[in-house]
């Protein structure tokens, strides 16, 4: 019975509109003042318990690298190869958007950069060229959750904080194909759009001397996920290390190479990196604080209960997964999900049989979907801020993508192959 408070007391805080970390946190300290017995005092502990924890030092650094990169107005090179590709297809601006998405995905890890760094330019640029505002933050939003998947991944550091299982390379170069799988699926959905409403391309091919001047500015920013990647293959960092590394790029062709960051401009990074920080960190804390709690409840036999009550089979495991993450993903933000749901989840599906590779990678995009799921949808909330438009008229215009998006995830739920392909080709698993 508790169990069942503790959820529905925290569901109706998301409905009234609490932010989720506060929710967390006033559902922990509501169950202990009820339950009686146990002090206060844990709370402050299991906050600071929750975020204590080497890996967690990549996020800030991943997180700054993305606020170095779009301060050195190094993006405008992603942005010019992503037009010079495909920018000449019909919904054009619309393909460009989804690749930009791809290429900034490699630098910052996070859906919520994504929208915050390349939103604002894709949206004007969409809208400069007739595409109405609400397509133009639909497409953003659908593509955001490509940051997530393709790595380096903020979310894959914390899955595997939580699931000792997963290895962090292993499930860093698992997210390759369906980032990719996804992306395209995205595009091809634009072009049926495009044709439904006979949108055309913005203009003619640009040609090939212009795509190769393109392409030789776009490679300074598009080598940092080659270089963090190249360096934990071959052993040369960490992926926590990895993190700082790019950091110390982004500042080398900052300072060194464009000579378009000023010192005076640091102060304005470092503070909304630790905002953006210190809102990720303050939901992780809060919810090592209720996970606490749940596994004092008991609720990883009650889960692996009600699952195995119902089958055995791990393809019916996997579809209730699907259906149960896709619920919580339109209620909850990815990280906390991670947190309270796979240390339960991710055993049971290992003694199943399935890969915790490939579950982890099934887990991340069905939650990065929960992104741009209504009613929380945390990107579909940062979308409407940057492109100034309501709720309303942006979720008129997504239904479209998150269909893919769930299709797509299907076929990676019952593929293995498409997750487990390249950890196997670079000998990781």
């Amino acid at each position: 019975m508790a169990l069942i408070w503790i959820f529905v007391g925290f569901f109706l805080l998301l409905i009234l509109g609490i932010p989720i970390a506060f929710a967390l946190g006033i559902v922990s300290a509501g169950y202990l003042i009820i339950a009686g017995g146990i002090p206060l005092d844990l709370i402050p502990q299991r906050i600071f318990a929750g975020i204590d924890k080497y890996p967690l030092m990549a996020v800030p650094f991943f997180i700054l690298a993305a606020e170095l990169m779009i301060e050195i107005k190094i993006l405008k090179y992603i942005v010019d190869l992503a037009h010079a590709l495909v920018g000449h297809f019909r919904s054009g601006l619309a393909q460009v958007n989804v690749l930009n998405s791809v290429f900034f995905a490699g630098i910052s890890g996070s859906a919520i950069a994504d929208v915050g760094g390349m939103g604002p330019l894709e949206i004007a640029m969409m809208t400069e060229y007739g595409y109405p505002k609400p397509y133009a933050a639909a497409v953003t939003a659908a593509s955001a959750m490509l940051g997530p998947i393709i790595p380096p991944s903020i979310a894959v550091i914390v899955y595997c904080l939580v699931v000792s299982e997963a290895s962090v390379s292993a499930l860093l170069m698992a997210g390759f194909v369906p980032g990719f799988m996804i992306a395209f699926a995205l595009m091809i959905t634009n072009y049926v759009i495009a044709r439904k409403r006979n949108y055309a391309a913005a203009e003619k091919f640009v040609g090939f001397r212009k795509l190769l001047i393109a392409l030789r500015n776009a490679i300074l920013p598009l080598l940092m996920p080659a270089i963090l990647l190249g360096g934990i293959l071959l052993g040369v960092f960490t992926p926590t290390e990895a993190a700082a590394v790019a950091c110390a790029y982004a500042l080398f062709l900052g300072f060194v190479v464009l000579r378009t960051l000023r010192l005076k401009a640091l102060p304005g990074i470092f503070y909304r990196a630790g905002l953006t920080t210190g809102a990720v960190f303050l939901i992780m804390g809060t919810c090592s604080a209720l996970g606490w709690i749940l596994a004092s409840l008991q609720l990883a036999p009650v889960v692996e209960k009600l699952f195995r009550s119902i089958s055995s089979n791990p393809l019916v495991f996997l579809l209730l997964v699907n259906i149960f993450l896709l619920m919580v993903g339109c209620l909850l933000e990815g990280t906390a999900a991670i947190i309270i749901f796979m240390p339960f989840l991710a055993p049971l599906a290992h003694s199943l049989g399935i890969h915790p590779i490939h579950f982890g990678i099934v887990a991340i995009v069905n939650l990065m979907v929960g992104l741009i799921t209504p009613p929380v949808g945390l990107v579909l909330y940062v979308t409407c801020n940057v492109a100034r438009i309501p709720l309303e008229e942006l979720l008129r215009e997504v239904w479209p993508y998150v269909v893919v998006e769930i299709i797509a995830l299907l076929i990676l739920t019952y593929y293995a192959p498409a997750t487990l392909f390249v950890p196997k080709l670079f000998g990781l698993i």
